[in-house]
C-alpha cells in the first residue's frame, strides 16, 4: 500500500503521530501498511517501558492511514480499539507495527495490527475498527 502522500501530510501537521515519533512505511501489498516508533522519553512510562497507550495510538494511527489510502477523499475515524500487550519494550528499542485490513466494507474497516520489538517478538496484538464517511459538502 502506497502511503507516501499521506505520510507527508501527517508529518507536516502537529499531532499525536508526530509527537510520539511514528514513522509510516509503504508496503508492496495493497491491504497492508507498516509503521515504526522508537521508544523514548516522549512515549514511555515512568519505569522506562513503552506506554501501552502509545502502543494503541500507534496501531490506531496506522489503521487510520491504511483506511485513508484505501478510500481516498473519505474521512476515516477510529471507533473501536482493542489490544493485548504480551511483552514490555525498554526505552531505546524500536517497535514495528504491521497492519492488515481484514474487512473492507463500504462504511467499516477492520484492521489487525501486530507490534513487534527489534528481536521480532510480538509485544502487542491490536484490532482497530474504522468508520468511513464522506466529507460534508457545503
Amino acid at each position: 500500500m502506497d502511503i507516501e502522500k499521506l505520510k507527508r501530510v501527517r508529518l507536516e501537521q502537529d499531532g499525536l503521530s508526530k509527537t510520539l515519533g511514528m514513522d509510516f512505511i509503504s508496503t508492496p501489498e495493497p491491504d497492508t501498511c507498516m509503521a515504526r516508533m522508537k521508544v523514548g522519553r516522549h512515549n514511555r512510562q515512568v519505569f522506562g517501558f513503552l506506554s501501552g497507550g502509545a502502543s494503541l495510538a500507534l496501531a490506531e494511527n496506522l489503521a487510520g492511514i491504511g483506511s485513508m489510502a484505501l478510500c481516498p477523499g473519505k474521512i476515516c475515524l477510529g471507533i473501536n480499539v482493542t489490544g493485548n500487550h504480551m511483552k514490555a519494550v525498554l526505552e531505546g528499542d524500536t517497535v514495528t507495527a504491521y497492519g492488515r485490513c481484514i474487512h473492507k466494507g463500504r462504511t467499516l474497516h477492520l484492521w489487525h495490527i501486530e507490534l513487534k520489538n527489534n528481536a521480532g517478538e510480538l509485544i502487542s496484538s491490536v484490532e482497530v475498527t474504522n468508520f468511513i464517511l464522506s466529507p460534508r459538502t457545503k
